[in-house]
């Protein structure tokens, strides 16, 4: 009885022997690798850290520039174009004159209509830009003048043309009358207003243009002053 009881007690001590044994092959973290590990991991949160803040800073755009808004300013040069379109008739006369004296049955004349349109604008490269030391920027625009005048070949229509073999219809007839009537044309569209239509629209599209890149001050950007060179 004694005996099996001593078996066992020397049992018990064998496997508390083991499991101390056990316990003692855990590796243990020195204390330099320990310090070691510790800055590593705070090395990493902080580059962590460093690169959310410039992920989440806003792009700054480039530096504003006289040079950088004049070009920006040519590129807008065809929304600035105010056109005026037209249908005109006119009639041409015309008879042989000897000395003030208008000799009989020599009277050629034609009635012509036909469509044209005249574009007017200001020269975007001929701005002149300044931007202030506090980024305000200040546009001055030459003013607004007749780009182009173009009449439409195929609504040109000619009525009452007469044939006379004394005096007859020659090219140069229609060549001349409708460069008069062009200018005639340009007199009436800038007296309807289409040259002060073309500078404000130059103006406006030039504003917002400017405060679509750069913003304006009422959103925290530059004062934009658009002025015309008078």
């Amino acid at each position: 009885m004694d005996g099996k009881k001593e078996e066992i007690e020397r049992a018990g001590r064998a496997q508390r022997n083991k499991s101390e044994k056990r316990r003692l092959k855990l590796p243990r973290l020195p204390g330099d690798y320990l310090r070691k590990v510790l800055i590593a991991a705070a090395a990493a949160l902080i580059f962590f850290g460093f690169g959310v803040w410039v992920a989440g800073r806003p792009a700054e755009g480039p530096k504003i520039t006289s040079d950088l808004v004049s070009s920006r300013i040519e590129e807008i040069s065809e929304l600035a174009v105010t056109e005026y379109r037209y249908t005109n008739v006119g009639k041409f006369e015309n008879r042989l004159d000897f000395y003030g004296w208008e000799v009989p049955l020599t009277m050629k004349r034609f009635i012509i209509s036909y469509d044209g349109t005249i574009k007017a604008g200001v020269d975007m490269s001929q701005a002149t830009v300044k931007v202030a030391a506090n980024g305000d920027i200040s546009v001055t625009l030459p003013q607004a003048a007749i780009l182009s005048h173009e009449i439409d070949l195929e609504s040109i229509t000619v009525f009452d043309e007469t044939k006379n073999i004394f005096n007859p219809i020659q090219i140069t007839d229609y060549v001349d009358f409708s460069k008069d009537q062009q200018a005639s044309s340009e007199n009436e569209a800038v007296e309807k207003g289409l040259l002060a239509e073309a500078q404000g629209k130059a103006e406006e599209v030039v504003t917002q243009w400017l405060a679509a890149l750069y913003g304006n001050a009422e959103n925290g950007g530059p004062k934009i002053t658009v002025t015309v060179n008078n």
